[in-house]
């Protein structure tokens, strides 16, 4: 990047985030390299808009985009990408926030097609967090369909760290060339179902272990808890890869094991469900009728009896915020 120009556009998704909405703005306008922020205002009941608007420095690089109701993350991302012009795309969930330098550090790479960094995880209760995340060397790799795949594959009992949580620059000539674009049926693993299938297309993914993204995690949050449908899409959007006959045969082994991760979680909760509508049962009944589903269900209702058992007795801290966690393993960069 030359002196001057200012190539990312920022594309935040909103909804009913006039609580965290200001901080998330302000951390992308105070990026030289951003040349536009766009909000969509995703059918909210709240003033997101408004308390977007007052976050706008005046340089005129913020617009808000307002959508009369609902239609989730993936469709206001693209509908934010078609009406954005800029060479680069970063996305920013609404609570999260940009550290200070990210864009240096990512475009300061080469030969990539998506380019992540590192992730904090802070909890909302930290003052002042972005002073308190540390210092990591960059150490590129690149990243292939078959370790982005396997990195997906979550595990119980173990802090939610997917590899899919990381939020890329996207280079906007690689998605229109592949016809690339979030699919709007999706409200859980948008973000994973897109960067597979550029993977699946060739994408060079160039990781950095620098850390540039803060996620902040509520204790409570209802962000973890998904439809049963979701579930259902997810694992019908593996199948469509697996279908198309493109997959190496290693990552096509991943992916069939990712497909199976989530389509058990799916039949899991449908279990529950029909339990919560009308009994243990009913819902053991119409689980008999789904054979292949049994195995999920009972090792999932095993699980999660064991980890609440746990849970209880475990005790129970809450004297203040958690520490900092990162997504990616990293060094300490060395000391100037």
């Amino acid at each position: 990047m030359t002196s001057g120009q200012a190539p990312v556009c920022v594309v935040i998704a909103a909804m009913n985030a006039s609580g965290t909405i200001a901080r998330a703005v302000g951390s992308a306008l105070r990026e030289r390299e951003v040349c536009e922020v766009l909000v969509v205002d995703d059918g909210s009941s709240d003033d997101t808009a408004e308390v977007s608007l007052g976050a706008d420095d005046g340089t005129g690089r913020l617009r808000i985009l307002r959508l009369e109701t609902n239609r989730g993350p993936a469709f206001a991302r693209n509908h934010a990408i078609a009406r954005s012009t800029a060479p680069l795309i970063a996305i920013l969930d609404a609570d999260d926030f940009f550290l200070p330098g990210r864009f240096k550090t990512l475009l300061a790479q080469d030969d990539w097609d998506f380019a992540a960094d590192n992730i904090a995880f802070i909890d909302a209760r930290h003052a002042h967090a972005e002073q308190q995340v540390g210092a990591f060397a960059p150490e590129p790799r690149v990243l292939d369909l078959a370790a982005f795949i396997e990195g997906n594959i979550s595990r119980r009992g173990a802090s939610r760290g997917e590899i899919g949580f990381l939020k890329p620059v996207m280079r906007r000539g690689f998605l229109e060339a592949h016809g690339l674009h979030y699919r709007e049926e999706l409200r859980l693993g948008e973000d994973y179902d897109l960067y597979a299938r550029a993977l699946l297309r060739g994408a060079r993914y160039k990781v950095v272990h620098a850390c540039g993204y803060g996620a902040v995690v509520r204790h409570n949050s209802l962000s973890g808890q998904h439809r049963t449908l979701d579930l259902k899409r997810l694992y019908e959007a593996d199948r469509a890869m697996l279908a198309s006959g493109e997959v190496p045969a290693h990552a096509r082994r991943l992916l069939e094991k990712h497909e199976r991760h989530i389509r058990a979680r799916y039949e899991l909760r449908r279990f529950l469900d029909e339990k919560k509508e009308g009994g243990l049962m009913r819902a053991g009944l119409r689980a008999l009728t789904r054979p292949t589903a049994l195995p999920a269900i009972v090792g999932g209702v095993a699980a999660d009896k064991l980890e609440a058992f746990n849970t209880k007795r475990e005790p129970v801290e809450d004297d203040g915020p958690a520490p900092l966690r990162y997504l990616l393993p990293a060094r300490p960069a060395a000391q100037k």
